[in-house]
Formats: structure tokens, C-alpha cells, sequence
């Protein structure tokens, strides 16, 4: 389940996020159309369980309102010594960590078990390659940490997305949109 961004935020996301592509660093990067906020990663799911799936969004949303998500810091997990995910960060607003645990409630409800770790919100840029040598990140984090970027995302909908890897790497399709409205 996931946040999707409006193309122009994409965009201006993936040109500030440049100087980072620029070097031939270890990383896979996240085409800029695939860039999104994922609420909740569910793995493998059998077709019998998209039903539950969308009435479980459905559920989730009912009564949240749309709201605007400040994005900016990018940052790395787990760690700026060994980086494995570089992101941008977002906003810990109350209304999507409400709309987190609304979400994860009505998984659990479906029998769906718990996502297992903290809610971080971030959008992911890009994966690093395992098997990179240390010495294959010098002044990466240097150049992560002058980067500027400040954009703000309207939450209007939050979507069941399918993703299946390919040749070209993912496609992701929506099954099913799901509105905020208060």
C-alpha cells in the first residue's frame, strides 16, 4: 500500500538527487516514476486475498482527510558507514502515522500479520549493490549531506499497488485507490 507522488514532484525529487547519480557509486537507482511512500510492503499475496486487501484500505481511510507531507532530509538505512537504502526523508505527521496504524489494524483484522518493524517514512531512491567494497563509497555522504531538497506532497489517496519484477526491473500497477476524505 503506498503514497503515490504527483510526476512533478518526482521529477524535481530525482534532479536534486543528482550529484548522487553522477559517480559511478554502487547503487540501483529508483527510476523516477517509481518513486512513492510505501505505508505498508506485503510481499507475496495469493489473487484470493486482493479483496481483503482493498476492503482493508477502504476501511483504513474512512474518515482520515487528505493532508500535505513535507519531504527533504535524505538520509541512509541502516547506517552512513554501510549504507543498503538511500532515501528521502518525510514528515512523521500525525495524519499518516494515524493512517500507518489504521492500516496495519485493518491487515491484522484480515488476518494479515503485523509488519514486524517501525514505521520510518521515506521514499526510496535507491539500493545499494551488496557485494560493493567499503572503499566504493568515498564522499558519498559528503555529497548526500549537501544536498537540498524541501517538496511537499498532497495526500489525497492511498493505493494497493501490485509489483512484479522483470527484465527492466519493477512494474508497479494499481489495483486499488483508495480517497481520503474526512
Amino acid at each position: 500500500m503506498a503514497i503515490n507522488l504527483p510526476e512533478a514532484l518526482r521529477r524535481d525529487l530525482w534532479q536534486a538527487a543528482a550529484p548522487l547519480r553522477e559517480p559511478d557509486y554502487p547503487v540501483r537507482w529508483v527510476p523516477a516514476e517509481l518513486i512513492h511512500l510505501t505505508v505498508r510492503f506485503l510481499g507475496e499475496v495469493p489473487g484470493s486475498r486482493l479483496g481483503a486487501l482493498a476492503s482493508a484500505l477502504r476501511a483504513a481511510t474512512l474518515g482520515v482527510g487528505p493532508f500535505d507531507l513535507a519531504i527533504g532530509t535524505f538520509g541512509v538505512f541502516p547506517n552512513r558507514r554501510r549504507p543498503r537504502v538511500v532515501w528521502v526523508g518525510c514528515e512523521p505527521l500525525p495524519s499518516l502515522e494515524l493512517l500507518h496504524h489504521r492500516v496495519e489494524s485493518e491487515l491484522a483484522a484480515r488476518g494479515f500479520a503485523p509488519a514486524g518493524r517501525p514505521f520510518r517514512p521515506h521514499l526510496t531512491l535507491g539500493r545499494a549493490r551488496r557485494d560493493a567494497p567499503r572503499s566504493a563509497w568515498e564522499g558519498f555522504i559528503d555529497r548526500l549531506d549537501r544536498l537540498p531538497f524541501a517538496g511537499t506532497v498532497p495526500v489525497t489517496s492511498v493505493d494497493l499497488m501490485e509489483s512484479r519484477t522483470g527484465a527492466n526491473g519493477p512494474r508497479y500497477t494499481t489495483r486499488n485507490r483508495a480517497p481520503l476524505e474526512a
